[in-house]
């Protein structure tokens, strides 16, 4: 479900900054890019940050309908881990054209 860079919509790139920006997901989202690609189980994240089982689940489907996160069952725990590749494609978005207009600024 990762978007490259010609995919990237500015409605894909709206819900992902969209979905961050909420201090319970910045927290969630900081707390998985930690972890890195094999992420934690939701119970976990849900002891770690302090954060009642139910709410983290409603703040972890809203990251991942924007892609910003994976999942997968292992068992009875379902992991979630930061699609990096997905981020970095938004981040890419954001700077495609940085500072392209300095050089003709400059020659005046």
């Amino acid at each position: 479900m990762t978007a490259t860079l010609s995919e990237m919509t500015p409605a894909t790139v709206i819900s992902g900054l969209a979905a961050l920006a909420h201090e319970t997901r910045l927290a969630l989202f900081r707390a998985l890019v930690r972890k890195g690609s094999t992420g934690e189980s939701a119970g976990e994240l849900a002891r770690s940050l302090g954060v009642p089982p139910q709410t983290l689940s409603f703040h972890l489907k809203e990251m991942a309908r924007a892609g910003l996160l994976t999942s997968r069952r292992e068992g009875r725990h379902i992991f979630y881990a930061v699609d990096f590749e997905h981020v970095r494609q938004l981040g890419a978005y954001l700077t495609d054209s940085c500072c392209a207009d300095e050089s003709s600024s400059g020659s005046q």
